[in-house]
């Protein structure tokens, strides 16, 4: 008896030794927040992979729009609630890392070998600073223009003009033209003809996806940078030139496709409706979007096309933005919120991400894989994919310090100059110097 005593007393010393661990793998629930609900269907998937895999680990998906997303984040933080792993954004990201509540990652990514090379070039990069990383990527977006097919048709223009088309910020060029032939006002004359009359337009060729702000990803950017012109001096920059007369120019011609020329809805219209319910409402004949846009365009009542951006003096630009899954410094549970995010970079969740179609995930086989699904559907959208494949056809997103100050200095002074209540070159160049000071 004393024999099996001691024999007992060992196996109940040797559990106890091995609860914590047990408790570590067994019964953790990670929350995983993300705003885009057309691909929730595609993580839910990615999660029941997960979970049959690591069967003591449950992923507790929630989705929320994006102005209560990003609420919901920031309240978390402050009340010890925050979700354990959460899609994070290239302009929320930096604040975030000033207020030391993302969790650095590099030395995981070294411990467990994860390559950081199999994304497209730049992506990952965007994520680390001073040797620290604070998320994998997860997929990646272009510009490009989303146009009505049989307005198009009903003006004679070919769509394959957008193989060729250019702008510049002297008359806007073959871009311009365009967008004034697909405008019509009430007696049937378009943007071209002398007797064109802007206060009473019956179909608009474009509407612009606002002012744009301090990024202006789907709005100014392609035809700002397309001059040379660039945001700041670089990566993690603390100097700024929203003063570049290149830029000045840009934004100013941006608001006068309203303003001065009424090819496009009002600033105030746009800001009340919305650039796409506006575009869907079937009296517009253009606009610029992003990628992770497809879906929701191709649910319009008239069939749509997507075409090549415009060559500026420099060629063909857009924003190469890309989004990352982060954790939260706070998390109870930093091993399996580890796991997660290394499941959602990795070729097995991308590929069934880039099935769906929805978005373009971060690893190029996995994105080939949701351009073939569209091009299967009948649905060409190459002008996504060519721009980000196209030498020099792309630019970062200019990750900054500051980037709240930054965004409510430069909403402040667009929005006023799309209102029509200043013009670029009297507002821009003392913003710039406001942002500018930030870092001195």
């Amino acid at each position: 008896m004393k024999h099996r005593f001691s024999i007992l007393f060992v196996v109940l010393v040797m559990l106890m030794a091995l609860a914590p661990s047990i408790s570590a793998q067994d019964g953790v629930t990670i929350k995983y927040v993300l705003w885009d609900t057309n691909q929730l269907p595609s993580y839910q998937q990615c999660a029941e992979v997960f979970q049959a895999a690591n069967p003591g680990i449950t992923i507790a998906i929630e989705q929320l729009g994006w102005d209560d997303y990003w609420t919901g984040i920031t309240t978390g933080f402050i009340s010890g609630e925050a979700p354990d792993v959460f899609t994070n954004h290239l302009a929320k990201y930096p604040e975030f890392v000033v207020l030391e509540q993302l969790a650095d990652i590099q030395p995981l990514v070294d411990r467990d070998g994860v390559a950081t090379d199999i994304y497209y070039p730049g992506l990952a990069d965007l994520w680390a600073r001073d040797g620290k990383r604070y998320g994998l990527p997860k997929d990646w977006d272009t510009v490009a223009v989303v146009y009505n097919k049989a307005m198009l048709e009903a003006a004679g223009i070919d769509p394959a003009i957008m193989q060729e088309w250019t702008w510049n910020l002297e008359d806007g060029g073959s871009f311009q033209e365009t967008i004034a032939a697909l405008t019509l006002d009430a007696n049937g004359n378009n943007g071209l003809s002398p007797d064109f009359d802007k206060n009473n337009v019956t179909q608009y060729g474009f509407v612009q996806d606002t002012m744009g702000g301090a990024y202006g990803q789907t709005q100014w950017s392609p035809f700002a940078v397309s001059t040379g012109w660039t945001f700041n001096n670089g990566a993690w920059g603390d100097e700024y030139y929203y003063d570049d007369p290149r830029f000045i120019g840009s934004a100013q011609w941006w608001a006068d496709l309203s303003l001065e020329y009424g090819y496009a809805p009002s600033f105030e219209e746009i800001s009340s409706l919305g650039s796409a319910a506006l575009f869907q409402s079937g009296n517009i004949a253009m606009t610029i979007n992003g990628s992770w846009m497809i879906g929701t365009f191709l649910g319009s009542e008239f069939e749509v096309g997507f075409g090549r951006l415009p060559a500026g003096p420099e060629g063909r630009r857009s924003m190469f933005n890309g989004l990352a899954d982060s954790i939260w410094v706070g998390t109870e549970h930093l091993e399996e919120s580890w796991s997660w995010v290394k499941f959602l970079a990795s070729a097995e969740c991308q590929n069934i991400v880039g099935e769906s179609g929805v978005v373009f995930p971060a690893i190029p086989e996995a994105a080939a894989m949701s351009q073939q699904m569209r091009a299967d559907a009948g649905v060409d959208v190459s002008a996504f994919v060519d721009q980000a494949n196209e030498e020099n056809g792309t630019f970062l997103f200019p990750i900054a310090d500051f980037a709240g100050e930054i965004s409510t200095i430069m909403g402040e002074a667009m929005d006023s100059i799309g209102l029509g209540q200043a013009k670029a070159a009297d507002v821009l160049p003392a913003a710039n110097e406001e942002i500018n000071a930030l870092f001195q």
